[in-house]
């Protein structure tokens, strides 16, 4: 089967998908949510030895922690599609309405975009996840992972495909794994035009060029993540302390660990140097500007590359700014619109932090690791969109769908131009 015959399918499936009542939805999950818990032994070994290949590879220790499956993240499959079955479902729900004076009722309804695609390397928990937030929304979701977590994709669509199963009335093309990982299916599926709705890439700077340059479908972008935070000078020194080291070090292979430290030139004889300690008793290497630098000299010196990369790593950079304004402007030129922070006791300060930076997400004493559709609520997310149009921050099911426009009457017709 070609990645346009998937396509097909899928759009034949979304039509079948529309008519599924909240219940029935939830029952396919709760199958799907005793599957994996069924295969997860099948799911593991298929792990280890993606994991294990990976490594005789060569592969970067960032793309290996993002494919590994530890017990907990296993067991996260399962929690998140029971986080999502709790969920209420935004298919058909009337968002906002209205009576216009001559009569007609409009109501703004939210429907399922149709078929989802999604273009991801490593993270096989993106198979189960988008899975269960495409069902729960109404969507087909046509699922596109790297050779790298093959066999693990393939181990978790087994025990997926055994759920949808169980119903008749759900078609087995609700959710498909492109078993292709070449380029050219992921040209194919970008190329989909009439087919797939919406198409988010999970994946490095490469895979998101290559979306940019080459897809005619819509698509929202899961981009970069060179996020930031900013200490102020009125921050209590306590948490700040907490919060960027658990920004920095407590995951930082994911998008939403900070890369660059900002910090009020108020701080730089007090706070700073303790804090760098912590930082550096961590694991993580300092790439200072050249005040950070006379104040710990252990750090390595920044450069302006540094300011424009997402290490992924236990690698840091830490500029003295100012103040708030100098904090922005540095945010203005190198954020790439996924998630910042600051620490911060004046509420002036922070009100304008959190109103002029352009971000999809902006915490206020609090680490942008939070950055993340199950701690938003969302139960899990399909991505984070970077950009405006249609959905921005980490996306959950309100974002996988549109609105339209249903207009109520009692038999009235328009007598002007």
């Amino acid at each position: 089967m070609t990645v346009l015959d998937q396509c097909q399918d899928a759009v034949a499936a979304s039509a079948v998908l529309k008519r599924l009542t909240t219940e029935k939805k939830n029952a396919v999950l709760r199958d799907m949510v005793e599957a994996i818990e069924t295969h997860l032994d099948s799911i593991i070994a298929a792990n280890s030895e993606d994991v294990a290949a990976a490594r005789e590879a060569g592969t970067s220790a960032t793309l290996v922690d993002r494919l590994t499956l530890t017990e907990r993240r296993a067991a996260g499959l399962t929690a998140a599609i029971r986080t999502i079955i709790d969920l209420p479902d935004p298919s058909g729900r009337v968002v906002e309405g209205w009576t216009r004076p001559n009569g007609l009722r409009i109501e703004r309804v939210l429907e399922p975009l149709g078929v989802i695609a999604v273009i991801y390397e490593a993270r096989p928990n993106v198979t189960a996840e988008v899975a269960a937030l495409c069902l729960k929304s109404g969507n087909c979701a046509i699922l596109r992972g790297s050779s790298t977590a093959m066999r693990t994709n393939r181990a978790i669509m087994a025990a997926l495909d055994t759920a949808i199963a169980k119903h008749p009335d759900v078609p087995a093309a609700t959710v498909q794994l492109v078993d292709d990982p070449s380029r050219e299916a992921a040209l194919e599926l970008m190329r989909a035009k009439g087919y797939v709705d919406l198409l988010v890439p999970r994946g490095g700077p490469e895979l998101i060029a290559s979306v940019e340059r080459n897809a005619t479908v819509p698509t929202v972008i899961d981009g970069a993540g060179n996020c930031h935070l900013y200490i102020d000078a009125t921050a209590l020194p306590e948490m700040a302390t907490e919060v960027v080291v658990n920004a920095k070090t407590s995951r930082p292979s994911v998008c939403n660990a900070i890369e660059t430290l900002l910090v009020h030139q108020d701080l730089v004889t007090g706070w700073l140097p303790q804090a760098l300690d912590e930082l550096a008793a961590a694991g993580v290497e300092i790439r200072g500007c050249a005040q950070v630098r006379d104040a710990w000299p252990k750090a390595l010196e920044a450069t302006v590359d540094d300011w424009a990369t997402e290490y992924l790593d236990l690698v840091l950079a830490v500029r003295v700014v100012c103040d708030v304004d100098e904090a922005i402007a540095h945010i203005r030129e190198w954020g790439t619109g996924n998630a910042e922070g600051i620490v911060v006791q004046d509420i002036a300060v922070a009100a304008r932090f959190a109103r002029e930076v352009d971000s999809g997400s902006v915490f206020v004493n609090a680490s942008p690791r939070y950055s993340d559709g199950g701690e938003f609520g969302y139960g899990v997310e399909i991505g984070v969109s970077t950009q405006k149009l249609h959905a921005r921050g980490p996306m959950g099911l309100a974002s996988l769908m549109t609105a339209k426009n249903v207009v109520w009457g009692s038999g009235q017709t328009r007598t002007v131009a």
